[in-house]
């Protein structure tokens, strides 16, 4: 290393304090002891000395930031939009701040309703059908229309924008969680064909439809959302669906393609790499066995949303700088995973825990941190873990 290299890294200007000057090895030596930060003490105390600007670099308190953010809310305890024909609860960045890059909806339709022909101008839509069977239609810009039938466990992914409706077919009621790649998203604030029409000028109505002004008197007057309906039998459903290349509808808990079990649970997820169209959204179930977990780990691409369909857990959250939090879920609860975030989830219950999981992204990417220390160099791991026995860092490694 040249001399003014090894200068600059010795003399680093500081703009903030909160950082103590370590000159020689045995002024490093030094502060271990006198800040409370030993080896096997888990880190950097806060006895440290404030320095004057364009003193030598140490090291940060990571531990002096602000608090981990609420992360876990009922969904189903949201306050509902209800119309004729059913009802919409919602998890967004307007109900807890941490969401900033996916939001929730759960929707119920009763029998014979439609969610009206709409758009969504700032999100993508990936849904998971929890009961009921629906049939959604969706027209893309090229003009072409996909109708396609839904039964529990299937998906279906609506790119931004996206002309689409969805319409419970046979006699039970359909339900099912719907995610949106913006946390800003509201179902709330939707593009529905009636709302348009309703604040249209007749005259340009008549115009643009070859129909007289009158005739959209009898129009409905301000959006129906969900609108009731007669029954429609399953028989009478006719789907028209895409090639599987290009399709919106993906079969979940039926292609082989989908299954990634893991010790304690199993998985099923849908990504851009078995569901083509799917190109921002990457999403699935998790079920997690009484007593077990899913490991910890992080998503380093994406953002993660999670709403819970049966029994009770804890998540845990790790966002750096000493931070962490655990909460409570339960049925009906959503979480929100912050990209890089480290996590894991565990089963406090006697039966299985049971979530819809989205990522908004299409390519799932997913780094395990029992894999991380179990394939590090073993002096590496020491190092780190300084104070913890070898033979404890030896059993770290299964191979070993």
């Amino acid at each position: 290393m040249d001399t003014s290299r090894r200068n600059f890294l010795g003399t680093a200007a500081l703009g903030a304090g909160g950082l103590v000057a370590l000159t020689t090895a045995a002024g490093a030596a030094a502060a271990s002891t006198d800040d409370k930060g030993q080896p096997g003490q888990g880190g950097f105390g806060r006895d440290v000395q404030q320095l004057q600007p364009g003193a030598q670099v140490a090291y940060h308190d990571p531990k002096d930031v602000g608090e981990m953010p609420d992360f876990v809310r009922s969904l189903d305890g949201s306050k509902p939009k209800i119309t004729s024909g059913g009802w919409a609860k919602e998890s967004t960045e307007h109900q807890l701040p941490i969401m900033k890059g996916l939001a929730g909806v759960h929707m119920f339709l009763n029998p014979g309703a439609s969610r009206e022909l709409h758009w969504h101008a700032i999100a993508a839509e990936w849904a998971y059908v929890i009961d009921g069977q629906c049939q959604t239609v969706v027209l893309d810009p090229s003009g072409q229309t996909e109708v396609n039938n839904y039964k529990p466990g299937d998906l279906w992914f609506f790119p931004k924008g996206h002309g689409h409706s969805i319409q419970t077919i046979g006699d039970k009621p359909c339900h099912f969680l719907l995610s949106f790649d913006n946390g800003a998203f509201s179902e709330h604030g939707t593009f529905s064909i009636t709302d348009w029409i309703d604040v249209t000028p007749h005259d340009m109505l008549a115009r643009n439809f070859g129909l007289t002004p009158a005739m959209f008197d009898a129009f409905p007057k301000g959006e129906t959302y969900i609108q009731a309906g007669p029954v429609v039998p399953v028989a009478q459903a006719v789907d028209a669906p895409w090639p599987k290349d290009s399709t919106h509808k993906f079969t979940l808990l039926h292609d082989p393609r989908a299954r990634r079990d893991f010790d304690g649970g199993s998985f099923h997820l849908a990504s851009v790499d078995e569901w083509p169209i799917s190109r921002t959204m990457s999403g699935g179930l998790m079920v997690i066995k009484p007593g077990q977990m899913k490991e910890l780990h992080w998503n380093p691409n994406a953002d993660e949303f999670q709403f819970y369909l049966k029994g009770k857990g804890q998540v845990a959250l790790f966002g750096s700088g000493g931070r962490g939090k655990v909460a409570e879920v339960k049925a009906g609860d959503s979480a929100y995973i912050p990209q890089g975030y480290g996590h894991a989830m565990m089963n406090t219950g006697t039966e299985d825990l049971e979530m819809i999981q989205t990522w908004n992204a299409g390519k799932f990417e997913e780094i395990t941190l029992k894999h991380w220390m179990e394939t590090a160099p073993r002096y590496l791991l020491s190092n780190n873990l300084s104070g913890v026995p070898a033979a404890t860092v030896d059993k770290l490694d299964p191979q070993a």
